[in-house]
């Protein structure tokens, strides 16, 4: 029998009184991916392969190889992708209720345009908090900062120069405190990865895969669409593929906001 609870969910996705929002860049060849330089290893793009197209390898059918590394496009970082959460969980092991969670949107557009390398602080959490609600259980944190805008790119998207890629993020002693001073599931970035572009000269290096994969906390990326939330009071569905062995996925990333009935 299914519960009122369950059931009066359904009705407003059916009737609109609740909209679903995909926050999520389509996947393809040509979608932006991370660039790391010499001489460390770069993961594939996505591609396909098509194996047959209503022809004779497969007459009634359609259906394609995909190529693609684990974090290529709007993907889930597991704890298991860094040093510091090697001994975590895989992308198949993470329980699933933490998958499901509450969106808390802090908006940086302003301080990016200004700025394409500005790092969130301390000061700037603690701001969003005194005018909204403390971050805790069950939250995912949402930095929208304009960037999805240059997603028609790779080379936009990266803002790549000779001294490095400048895009927004985290600065370290925020993402330290994030991890260990707030219980929220994880961060969520409109950028190719969840840290900084210049995040490799930090100390410690990529200190929000650092610290957020070190405390068994979660990072989406390449996220799009969140201008269509609510700062607070969306329901964000997170679904990568369970992987065994997996240090990632790409995911399609749902929200679930307050609509308008047809």
């Amino acid at each position: 029998m299914t519960s009122p609870d369950i059931a009066g969910f359904v009705d407003a996705i059916t009737s609109r009184t609740l909209r679903v929002v995909d926050l999520t860049t389509p996947l393809s060849a040509s979608t932006p991916a991370l660039r790391l330089p010499p001489p460390f290893a770069n993961l594939i793009d996505f591609s396909l392969e098509e194996v047959s197209a209503y022809n004779e390898p497969g007459p009634f059918w359609r259906h394609n190889n995909i190529h693609t590394g684990e974090h290529i496009g709007t993907h889930l970082d597991a704890p298991v992708h860094w040093i510091t959460g090697r001994d975590g969980d895989d992308v198949s092991q993470i329980p699933v209720q933490r998958l499901i969670g509450s969106a808390a949107v802090l908006d940086l557009t302003a301080q990016v345009d200004d700025n394409p390398d500005y790092l969130l602080t301390i000061a700037d959490v603690q701001t969003w908090e005194n005018e909204h609600r403390p971050l805790g259980a069950g939250d995912w944190l949402l930095l929208r900062t304009g960037w999805e805008s240059k997603g028609h790119s790779q080379e936009a998207f990266l803002n790549a120069d000779e001294t490095g890629s400048h895009t927004p993020g985290v600065d370290a002693e925020c993402a330290k405190w994030l991890a260990a001073e707030r219980d929220i599931t994880g961060i969520g970035v409109e950028t190719v990865g969840v840290d900084a572009g210049l995040a490799g000269g930090f100390d410690p290096a990529f200190p929000v895969h650092h610290h957020f994969l070190g405390h068994d906390k979660y990072g989406i990326t390449s996220l799009r669409n969140l201008n269509e939330l609510p700062t607070t009071g969306a329901m964000l569905i997170v679904t990568p593929l369970p992987i065994v062995g997996g240090t990632g996925s790409p995911s399609r990333v749902l929200a679930v906001v307050d609509g308008t009935p047809e």
